[in-house]
């Protein structure tokens, strides 16, 4: 496959294209800045680029199959800014499949039926920025034709892969509370050849 990573660098992001490139998968990364990028693979290409310029989102996503974006909101508009420009040079170039990493903020809620969790007690974090900013990703695609699957962690740390973990659509497992960057990554790379959670959220926890 041929595939347009965003947020290459990120922690969830680089652990994704190792993932892919070890598979001989194709990747395509746009970052901002490929200083970061220490990677020498026939397989891997680098663009310099900003994922909130349209013009650099038209330009690397030529040619390739699918696009995965792990962006953080970097505590601004990126998610919404982005996403926007992603799914426009998608229907353009006729590319279907999406896949993105987002928050489990954004998950319904157990105990406040009709609400996601960001908007009820059973979040803990006490500024809901970043999960505003996720729910406009979110409503972005919903609103697409895209085939998109949004991995949700819940509290992501930078530990060793435990290889078992538990999914559930549309809620975080009940009583997660973690979950390894390296563990959400290799399940975010596992849909790339699955389309069991087409157009769902899917909460991941240990």
């Amino acid at each position: 496959m041929k595939i347009l990573v965003l947020g290459a660098t990120g922690r969830v992001g680089s652990h994704f294209v190792s993932n892919a490139l070890r598979s001989n998968h194709h990747v395509t990364a746009l970052v901002r800045s490929p200083e970061k990028v220490q990677i020498n693979d026939d397989n891997f290409v680098l663009h310099q680029g900003n994922a909130l310029v349209k013009e650099d989102i038209h330009h690397a996503i030529q040619g390739v199959d699918l696009v995965v974006s792990s962006l953080s909101t970097d505590g601004t508009t990126t998610l919404s800014q982005s996403m926007g420009h992603i799914a426009e040079a998608m229907a353009q170039e006729r590319i279907k499949r999406i896949i993105t990493i987002g928050t489990a903020g954004i998950l319904e809620s157990r105990t406040d039926p009709g609400l996601l969790r960001f908007q009820s007690p059973e979040s803990k974090r006490k500024s809901t920025r970043a999960a505003e900013e996720h729910l406009e990703m979110y409503n972005i695609l919903k609103a697409s034709e895209l085939e998109w699957t949004i991995v949700c962690p819940t509290y992501l740390y930078d530990g060793e892969s435990l290889g078992k973990y538990r999914v559930e659509r549309d809620y975080l497992p009940d009583g997660g509370t973690s979950i390894s960057v390296i563990d959400t990554a290799e399940f975010a790379y596992q849909q790339l050849m699955s389309d069991e959670y087409v157009q769902s959220r899917v909460g991941i926890a240990y």
